[in-house]
Order: C-alpha cells, then structure tokens, then sequence
C-alpha cells in the first residue's frame, strides 16, 4: 500500500503502465466493488447514479478549465470526437501531426466520401502548416512517447489563422494544470490519467464552435432523461448534454470519486512530482529532459527483464514507454534502472 496527495493506492512497486491503465485510489476502488456487491444481489435503482453522471461531468470540466453546461459524457474519445468530425463542412481539411492516436484521427478519416481531407504532418510542421487548414485535432501530449504540444502556442496560432482546435487530453489532464476553455473541442477519457474505469468519456464544446450534431442521440440525452424514454417529439437537453450517451453506470460511479478528489488537489505540484520522477529516469538514460511524465526509449534487449522482475510498462513503436503518476516514487525508478542495468547489453 502506498500513500500519496492524500490517498491509499494499492500499486506494486515498478508498475510504470498509467499511459495504459491507471490505478484508482483505494477508495474509489472500494465505492465500486460496493455498488456492484449490491448489482449481484438485485439492490440497485438505475436513477441513483444520475448524481455521478452530473458529478463526473462537473470535476472533469474543472479539470480542463471550461463550463460544466458545455461538457456531454460519453463512453470513448473515438465516439465522442465521431460527432465533431461528422459535423465539419464538406470539403473541410483537417490537419494532425503524424502518428496520432487512431481515435483523433479515423473520425474525420471516415469522413473521405464528404470530402473531409486529412493531412499528417511531422509534429515539428504542426504550427507551419496550419493556415492550410480548416481544423486542427491533436493530442496536448502524445500517446506514444509522451511530446507534447503547446496549447498556448497553439492557440494564438490558430486564432491568427481562424483555424478550428480539436483537443484530445487523455494523457494530460489529471497531472497537468489546463485552462483550455478557449478550444472548440475538448476530449479526454477516463481510465488513463483520471483513474477511473473505462467507459468514462468527456467532450467539451467551446462558446464559438459549431455544435455537433448528435448523431446518437437518446433518452439520456433528454431535457428530462426520465421523462424522454418513450415516443416524440425530440426533446433533447438545450445544452451539451444533449450529446451524452447512455452511461455506463459503474464507469461513471468510478470517475465521480476519483475525479472529486484530483480536483481538490494541487496540479501544479503534481506536474511537478511526475516531472521529477519522469526527469531523474531520462537523467540516468542520457535522455533529453522530458516535457511530459510519459518516457519512451529504445532496450529492446531488455524487454524480458523488464518483465521478469515485475516492472510494468507498454511497447508503442517498438519503444519502452514508461509513464510515472501520482502514486509512483523514487523505489519505481530505481526498479527499471536496475532491471536495465543487470542486463549486460544495456550501457551502464
């Protein structure tokens, strides 16, 4: 059991994998294994996880630094960002930087037979080749070897060329201070950074942007969810909400406690824990010092010591990529260094 900002977290020593799969605090762990304690045994009414829903949209828009009113739920950041990119214009060009995560990009891809063009560029050609574009959907930090993009930078970019800003935060907010209520749209999921379970999902809608169609919409998505199960009209709610899909209840329940408590805390001070943690193992490998808590570096003679003494981390690109979060210390670090070192292959 380890001790952290506050909260007890049951993570073994070495385990480096929050880019995958994040660890709850045993708390929030608890409240879900209770809820479905009671599933199994027939003493759950579907309207009291409503106050999650509404509690999870809430700590995630304060997260990323926007309205609550102009945040929907969903379940995934590929279906979430499907609804921005079925609503852009035909003909529309969208640009991201080359190695993108699939869900911010196949969205507007599958977009071809409107004529939506999606272009790919080396990240070091992101800002350059803006004006040549309609939209630009990219990730704040990068899924496979955690580089990141400037919003502020970004920002002014785009407001100089009337670019449209799609942002996915997956791997940022949780550790990252943001204040991004200036983009057009705002994604993230759960189960990463936010510690909760899959099948949480947010997408915030900027004052100016256009509004996505809700191509799924449903009951949940009513002014009056319970009053919107059965016939029309259409009555969908007159805010973001009416882009929310149908909850999954125990992902929700999850993020409701989770994100509770990473909104009372300093994120200042955890982008500076991670950062340490993330800088002293890029120290010690003679790798440049990092921007984000995601390190990724070439061992691939290492991979299965790595593995055997227990140290958990993910292949992306045919690289080691480890990430560190608020439950990670020095002991972790100090893992992989030494399962690396022990390897005759690997330069001391």
């Amino acid at each position: 059991m380890r001790e952290s900002f506050g909260a007890s977290f049951e993570v073994p020593t070495g385990y480096l994998d929050t880019a995958s799969i994040g660890i709850p605090p045993v708390f929030a762990a608890d409240s879900v294994s209770a809820v479905i304690d009671r599933w199994r045994t027939g003493r759950l009414a579907a309207t009291e996880f409503d106050e999650f829903v509404v509690s999870a949209r809430r700590d995630f828009a304060r997260l990323v630094g926007v309205s609550p009113e102009r945040v929907a739920t969903g379940s995934s950041v590929g279906q979430l960002v499907g609804s921005v990119a079925a609503g852009v214009p035909d003909n529309s060009s969208v640009l991201v930087v080359r190695r993108e995560f699939t869900s911010v990009v196949f969205p507007f891809a599958a977009q071809h037979d409107r004529g939506v063009r999606v272009t790919e560029v080396a990240p070091d050609r992101l800002f350059d080749s803006l004006p040549e574009h309609d939209v630009v959907a990219v990730s704040v930090v990068q899924s496979a070897d955690g580089a990141m993009v400037d919003p502020d930078r970004l920002r002014a970019f785009a407001e100089r060329h009337g670019v449209r800003v799609l942002l996915d935060v997956s791997h940022a907010a949780g550790w990252m201070p943001l204040e991004l209520h200036w983009a057009d749209w705002v994604v993230g999921c759960g189960y990463k950074w936010l510690l909760t379970p899959r099948g949480a999902a947010w997408l915030a809608v900027g004052p100016s942007a256009p509004w996505p169609r809700p191509h799924g919409a449903n009951w949940y998505a009513g002014e009056d969810p319970w009053q919107s199960i059965y016939g029309l009209p259409l009555r969908l709610a007159s805010d973001a909400r009416a882009l929310d899909s149908s909850p999954d209840w125990f992902a929700q329940l999850g993020a409701a406690s989770s994100l509770r408590w990473l909104v009372g805390l300093d994120r200042a001070a955890i982008r500076e824990h991670c950062l340490a943690l993330a800088g002293a193992l890029c120290s010690e490998l003679g790798l440049a010092e990092p921007d984000s808590p995601i390190v990724s570096f070439e061992a691939p003679e290492a991979l299965s010591r790595l593995r055997d003494v227990g140290v958990r981390f993910s292949e992306r690109d045919g690289r080691i990529r480890v990430a560190f979060h608020v439950y990670n210390t020095a002991e972790d670090v100090r893992m992989l260094l030494d399962a690396l070192r022990s390897d005759p292959a690997f330069p001391a």
